[in-house]
Parts: structure tokens; sequence; C-alpha cells
């Protein structure tokens, strides 16, 4: 990983989406309680993936490469000690790269700062060919063969309108549509996890830094 105290941290935002699934039973306790109350299964357990639809680090442009991480939490992700790796779309270029991984291990401040505080143990970066893709109301991710996941909204009495949680404090965004895993499978760095059917999130993000 780059060492930020030699590395120029520079304006940065990201626009996009994010989809999220973890082993909680029903919908992750973490958003409202702002993890402050334990994961269903004691445990965290989770993957995301981010669409990055417009992005930037100064002059640097961002838009059209996707993120993926792996995150293992041993209580209340309030508490900390998490691990984590990340992975990163292999379409980048080296000062993309740099960027990015700056961005997703919380050393490029601003909205994701929370990594640098919470993750005692980064596992590492890997270059990898992601793909985030989406149909009808299915959220694809493929991470090379470290991970496979796919996710749906769960109905709500209006099968036009995504089921939300909505104007909360949560660091992704305020706005969360609840969604439940159709695939979550994970092997990589030692984890063989398989989350079907478990707790899923869909969030429009909108993140800036430093």
């Amino acid at each position: 990983m780059l060492d930020a105290a030699k590395t120029a941290i520079e304006p940065w935002s990201i626009k996009g989406e994010l989809i999220l699934n973890c082993n909680c039973t029903v919908f992750c306790p973490c958003v409202v309680s702002l993890g402050a109350h334990p994961p269903t299964q004691g445990t965290c357990k989770a993957w995301l993936g981010v669409r990055i639809d417009e992005g930037k680090w100064g002059a640097t442009d961002l838009s059209g490469l996707n993120v993926a991480m792996m995150l293992d939490i041993p209580g209340s992700m309030s508490e900390g000690d998490w691990k984590a790796a990340g992975y990163f779309d292999d379409r980048a270029d080296d000062a993309q790269f740099a960027a990015l991984e700056l961005i997703f291990s919380g050393r490029a401040r601003g909205t994701t700062g929370l990594f640098r505080l919470l993750v005692s143990e980064y596992l590492g970066s890997i270059r990898e060919e992601i793909r985030f893709t989406t149909e009808g109301n299915v959220r694809h991710l493929t991470v090379g063969r470290r991970i496979q996941g796919a996710i749906a909204p769960v109905e709500g009495a209006d099968p036009g309108q995504d089921l939300k949680v909505t104007n909360t404090k949560y660091w992704m965004g305020p706005d969360v549509t609840i969604a439940q895993a159709l695939k979550g499978k994970v092997r990589d760095f030692g984890r063989v996890w398989n989350l079907d059917g478990k707790s899923a999130e869909i969030c429009q993000i909108d993140w800036t830094g430093p």
C-alpha cells in the first residue's frame, strides 16, 4: 500500500452506486445503529462493490472504474479491529490505481476516512477484473474468481418502489435500499464464505475528500 505521508492528498470525489452483502440474517442493524449494534450473527463477514459513474482525484479521472472490498469484522462495527482487502479495476492505470487505493484504504480522508480508524489489518490491494452490471433490478458483481455476487431489492407493498431506509447518518449515504443476496460467494485470503440469501444493501453514493 502507498505511504500517504509521502503522497499528496488531492481533492477527490466519487459518485455512483454501492452494493453490499453481509452475513446478517435480516437487514443489517449497523445502518440505523451506526455500528453500535452487533451484527445479527455476532460477527460481520461482508463484500461490497462500487461502480464509479463520476470520479476525480485532482486532475485524474476515475469515472467508469469499479472497486470491491472484503470486510471481516469481529463484532460491532464501531469497535473496529476490521480486516479488509481492496480489489481495484484492472483497467485502471497507475495514477488511477494509486488514487483509488488511497481513497478506499481511508488514507485520503473524507467520506472513507473511517476505514483508516477501524481497519486494524489491511490484507492487500489486488488488481483484478471487476464487473458490476445491472439486469432489471438485480445487481451483479464479479471480482475474478474471488467474489461472485448478485443482489436484488426486497419487494415492498408497491412493487414499483424500492423498500428503503431514508435520512440515515450511515457513512455510505442517507438512503439505503434493503436487499437480499441471490448469490454471495467469497474465496480469498483464507476465507471461504457463502452469503447466499443473506442481508444486502444498495446505496447511491456521493463521496468527497479530504
